[in-house]
């Protein structure tokens, strides 16, 4: 069974770029480093692999590498972003920071069952910080809020309009 999220794994432009956004700006701690020069299938690699970890011991874990192509740019919201958990105290003194600092930033935003607000890391990801309601976990209780039968509705939606075209 899976226990929980042990680190997700994205490519960066620069390790010590991101280190300052990571560590510096979120105070995630660096807490490994893994320099790979091979492959596990064999090819020759120059690699820098570092984790940050999160107070729940989970990590976020990034890749510098010259070898593969890798597109950078912006991401959109809706194609990749990273939201971490903070307390709701967190929110505005972190925004304020990301403003002083000249960082792309927006919120606060209402979710229903959080509040967040987002920043864009070096990398061009997009960083949430978000900060649970006090009713999150029954928004969250898929036994009450009908997550299921959503999803069906919606799939169902997307068969019948792909079907008539």
């Amino acid at each position: 069974m899976i226990r929980k999220l042990h680190h997700n794994a994205y490519r960066c432009r620069d390790s010590e770029e991101t280190r300052r956004f990571y560590e510096d700006f979120l105070g995630l701690p660096l807490v490994k480093t893994l320099e790979l020069g091979q492959t596990k299938t064999g090819r020759a690699t120059e690699t820098l692999h570092t984790f940050y970890r999160l107070d729940d011991g989970s990590h976020l874990a990034f890749f510098e590498t010259d070898d593969l192509p890798f597109d950078f740019k912006p991401q959109h919201d809706f194609d990749l972003h990273i939201a971490l958990e903070v307390a709701a105290e967190v929110l505005e003194p972190m925004l304020a920071r990301g403003r002083e600092r000249g960082l792309e930033c927006r919120g606060p935003s209402d979710h229903g069952m959080i509040d967040s607000i987002y920043f864009r890391d070096p990398n061009g990801y997009v960083i949430e910080l978000c900060a649970k309601r006090q009713d999150h976990d029954a928004q969250m209780d898929p036994a009450r809020n009908g997550a299921r039968a959503a999803l069906d509705s919606w799939t169902a939606r997307r068969v019948a309009a792909s079907s008539s075209a």
